[in-house]
Order: C-alpha cells, then sequence, then structure tokens
C-alpha cells in the first residue's frame, strides 16, 4: 500500500490509506479506541473498533511517541482537526517507545529547552517549524522572481562586519579567524559580478544578551543590488515582507489557528510601509514619555514603543553617523546620518531588517576604515570594489528567527528556531 501523508488525505476520500507516523495520544471507551497519530505534515485521529480484535490489541500496545502504520479508510469529519479522520483497519506498531518524558501536561521552559529535541514533535512548536519552513521558501521564490541570484557568503572570516565587540573568535590553522556576523562584504562583492544578489545562512553574534529577541547563532537572508539606493531598498523590502506575509496566510492557515494567532494582524500588513526620520523617531519616544537623546541607539523598549504606533512593519531611517557601521553612506543632505535604515514589526517585536546604502568612494571608505581601527590589511579586497568600477549599490539583511517570531505571534525566539543557542545554552 503507498504511504500518505497527513496533509493529503482530503485527496483520498472513501479510499484506504496508510499513514506511517507516531502515536501522540490516545484513549478508550472500551469497545473503541482513538488513536491520535502525526506524521510530521499534520495531525489525525484514527477511529478503531474492538470487534477488530487484531488491530485493537496492537493499539494497547502502543505508547505515546511509538511508531506506526496506520491503515484505514479515509471519512470527512468537520469536526475533526484538519477535517478528516480514519477509520482503522490495521495498526502495525514499528517501535514501541519508552516512557516519553514529555508528557501531555504542562511543563516549564528549562525542562522542555533541555528536551528540545523532543519538544519540536508537540504539535505547536512543529506548527511553529513549518511556518519557518515557508516563510524561508517564500523568501527564496521572491528573490528568483525579481532576478537576485543566489550567492553564498563564507561563514569563516578574516575580520569584522558589524564591529569587533561581538565576534566569535576561531584558531584558522594558527592564525586568527572569526564566525561569520553577516555576508554582506562578500554581497557587494558578488553584486558587482551579478548585479542582484541574495545569501542566505547562518550569521554569529557573541552579545553576551538574554533578551526575548537575541540569538548567539541566527540565520539571515541578505540582499544586496548594484546601481539601487536607498528608497529602491526599502521599495524592495516591503514587496518582500508584504510576498512573505501573503504567501504564509495563504498556505499556514491551518498551523496559524493552532498557534492561535490572530491573522488579522497580519492580514492589515499594506504597503507602502509608514517612514520615519531617526530624529522623528526620537521626538516620537519624547512625546511618548521616554526620555531619550539624539544620538543614542534604540534598545528593544524604544522600538515597541515606536512599532506599537503603526499597525504595519514601519521604516526608521537615516540614523545617526556614529552609530553605524563603517560601511553606510552618510546622507549629502546631512553628513551627520546615514542612508540606512531599519525595519521594526509591530505588536513589539522590534527590528527585522536592517539595510542601508553603501558607501562607494573609496577615500571615504579609507577615512571609515581609519575612524573605526579596523585593520586595513583584511580590508583590502573590500577596497577594490572601489577602485575597480564602483557604483551606488544598497542592501539589507532580513533575521529569519525574528521574523518567524513576529508572524507565528511567539513570546520568545527561542521557539523560532529548532535548536536555538541563547547565551551559556548550547544543549542540546
Amino acid at each position: 500500500m503507498t504511504p500518505t501523508l497527513i496533509k493529503n488525505l482530503s485527496r483520498h476520500v472513501g479510499e484506504e490509506v496508510e499513514i506511517r507516523g507516531w502515536l501522540f495520544n490516545k484513549r478508550s471507551s472500551g469497545k473503541i479506541a482513538f488513536l491520535i497519530v502525526r506524521d510530521g505534515s499534520g495531525v489525525v485521529q484514527g477511529v478503531l473498533l474492538k470487534t477488530n480484535e487484531t488491530a485493537f490489541a496492537a493499539a494497547e500496545m502502543l505508547t505515546q511517541e511509538s511508531s506506526l502504520y496506520l491503515r484505514g479508510t479515509v471519512r470527512a469529519e468537520p469536526r475533526a482537526t484538519g477535517g478528516y479522520e480514519i477509520d482503522v483497519t490495521q495498526v502495525i506498531p514499528v517501535s514501541i517507545a519508552g516512557e516519553y518524558p514529555i508528557s501531555l501536561k504542562e511543563h516549564g521552559v528549562e525542562f522542555l529547552a533541555e528536551r528540545r529535541h523532543l519538544w519540536i514533535r508537540t504539535p505547536k512548536q512543529a506548527a511553529i517549524l513549518r511556518i519557518r519552513a515557508e516563510i524561508e521558501f517564500a523568501l527564496r521564490e521572491f528573490f528568483y522572481r525579481n532576478d537576485f541570484v543566489l550567492a553564498d557568503a563564507p561563514i569563516i572570516t578574516p575580520a569584522a562586519c558589524e564591529g569587533t565587540t561581538n565576534l566569535f573568535e576561531i584558531d584558522y590553522h594558527g592564525d586568527k579567524g572569526y564566525l561569520s556576523q553577516s555576508g554582506q562584504l562578500y554581497n557587494e562583492a558578488t553584486a558587482a559580478a551579478l548585479g542582484r544578489i541574495y545569501c542566505f545562512g547562518p550569521t554569529f553574534r557573541a552579545e553576551k544578551s538574554k533578551t526575548r529577541r537575541h540569538l548567539l547563532e541566527f540565520w539571515m537572508i541578505e540582499a544586496e543590488a548594484a546601481f539601487f539606493d536607498v528608497d529602491d531598498n526599502m521599495r524592495l523590502q516591503e514587496d518582500m515582507v508584504v510576498y512573505v506575509i501573503e504567501r504564509v496566510l495563504e498556505r499556514c492557515r491551518n498551523e496559524l489557528k493552532l498557534l492561535e494567532r490572530d491573522i488579522s494582524k497580519l492580514e492589515a500588513v499594506k504597503k507602502p510601509f509608514p517612514r520615519i526620520s531617526y530624529t522623528d523617531a526620537v521626538a516620537l519616544l519624547n512625546k511618548a514619555g521616554e526620555a531619550f537623546e539624539w544620538g543614542d541607539d534604540f534598545g528593544a523598549p524604544h522600538e515597541t514603543i515606536i512599532g506599537n504606533h503603526f499597525d504595519s512593519p514601519v521604516f526608521v531611517h537615516r540614523y545617526p553617523t556614529a552609530i553605524k557601521a563603517f560601511y553606510m553612506k552618510p546622507d549629502p543632505e546631512d553628513e551627520k546620518v546615514v542612508l540606512g535604515a531599519d525595519l521594526l514589526a509591530p505588536e513589539g517585536y522590534g527590528e527585522i531588517i536592517g539595510g542601508g546604502q553603501r558607501i562607494d568612494d573609496l577615500a571615504l571608505l579609507e577615512q571609515r576604515l581609519a575612524e573605526h581601527q579596523l585593520p586595513r590589511e583584511a580590508f583590502e579586497w573590500y577596497l577594490d570594489l572601489r577602485r575597480y568600477g564602483s557604483v551606488p549599490h544598497s542592501g539589507f539583511g532580513l533575521g529569519i528567527e525574528r521574523t518567524v517570531a513576529w508572524i507565528c505571534g511567539l513570546d520568545h525566539i527561542r521557539e523560532s528556531i529548532p535548536f536555538p543557542r541563547l547565551l551559556h545554552k548550547m544543549y542540546p
């Protein structure tokens, strides 16, 4: 018998199917047993009568998370999760599980974090990971449709991209190397070769932060485009975010419902997104009663206050030059600020995208490297990009985990990735 995924049961109403999965839960009234089975694509209830003695005896052997083959006929049932049930004809145990440490009762976060490898089997955690997969697919689809070429950047680098204070240093056969904070500098090189590119991979920040928004290892999708200015950059970002939201609403309704996500807040995300300058954002904070000095960087509480003023994500642009990376291009009309913008998600989720226009002038870039006390020899290749055919160019990086947390409505970023890396926590 050909196995069928639970998510595809609608195609097999009235037919006999085989589900290969794990027992999530079971209950019995004596004459009838109900087997809740998951297979990674969804959850279905199998209904088994005691008159089927062989199958009933096999079902009684099953413990939580035992693996099995479940055979039976698909029946539409509007009251059931997913809208279908299976009238069971055969139960074939594959492996009987020992006493499962995560029972169906409530457990504390620390208990679950230590058992993350098992916690991800629960319906809500599995739903989050399916939504994450859909977000990643939608992002790749968006870039493909907009003529961006995937060009992977190295994970091991010889120098800092975002500053030297939060680097993970490694021994690179006797030399110092670092785990990448961003693929952006390399993206600028490949954009000069291919025009429009993006990279997608893990990035690392050794920040000693324990907030609900921070991970030490996270995934970013980073785009770079030749001949793009800061406004082109923001338009691309809002097109991308709206595209992703539409795809998730279209393809992950069941998962969002399981997470009890208020989808009206996602449906309210429309372009164009509001745009405010850093200076106006500072005024907004002070008007809201939050004492804030021009020139300081926003923390999570400040981003929350700003984001809560809007239903859609909001761009905050033209940050002070002094608090932004060395490669950010100053605004020709006011060199105290740069042509950069962060995209803040609503509902208190803060920054999900950071980006801007890059310096394309060789002399200014050399000056910035010196001001930031960065080793020039490590950046000679980067300076070459300004020596040989420099053009205006812009790019950005979107944090996958923060985006997943926002779209799913999660309380903590640790649930947005299968195996989070947190301060002092590297297990499992």
